[in-house]
């Protein structure tokens, strides 16, 4: 297996190709819209979510099969028809296009594979287990849902808004590396003390 490197990428207004149509690449889909990336779908036949999005205008819908075309200009590719002689020649073109492909369940033939994400506002937290056991990273982060609680969005906007303001008084580098970790040391310090995990 791959040792991935952890990144996360900023697609706002940049194309991102989704092949399929069924519940896996609608989850893929609104992933990819909640980062603000511009999505096409490509697939014959498309869920009942996928059909609203398109008739909304938030993603194009081409009712066909692939054709390699489809990856122009698209800076991420997702495979998830399930037909594997259809995600192997969708991940060829996005590589030939220099893409980044992720054909889905299938990590020997990735460029990227996605964690599984507990979201809070800006606050994200990544679970993989580099694609050995989706469904381990899915139960964690269901764990860490318990712990890290919807009050952690207000957290992170409260720490931002005193980082900003502490940073602008600093007159020094040092300075407002420094003023920067008081401020979360502080908004730490007044929180309850942390839930343990679950245990397995």
């Amino acid at each position: 297996m791959a040792d991935y490197f952890p990144v996360l990428l900023d697609l706002r207004g940049r194309l991102a190709l989704v092949v399929g149509g069924g519940a896996v690449a609608a989850r893929k889909v609104r992933d990819l819209l909640q980062c603000g990336a511009s999505v096409a779908v490509v697939s014959p036949a498309i869920t009942g979510d996928l059909a609203m999005l398109a008739a909304a205008g938030r993603i194009v819908h081409r009712a066909r099969p692939f054709r390699r075309v489809d990856v122009r200009d698209a800076a991420l590719v997702i495979a998830a028809t399930g037909v594997p002689d259809v995600d192997t020649a969708v991940a060829a073109e996005g590589r030939r296009r220099r893409a980044l492909v992720n054909v889905v369940d299938r990590p020997a033939q990735c460029d990227f594979i996605a964690p599984s994400v507990l979201r809070r506002g800006d606050l994200q937290i990544a679970v993989s287990t580099g694609g050995r056991s989706p469904a381990l990273a899915r139960e964690i982060r269901r764990r860490l849902e318990r712990v890290i609680g919807p009050e952690y969005a207000d957290l992170v906007e409260r720490v931002g808004r005193a980082r900003r303001s502490a940073r602008a008084l600093a007159a020094s580098p040092a300075a407002r590396l420094a003023a920067g970790e008081r401020v979360v040391a502080e908004a730490l310090g007044a929180r309850a003390r942390p839930r343990a995990l679950p245990a397995p």
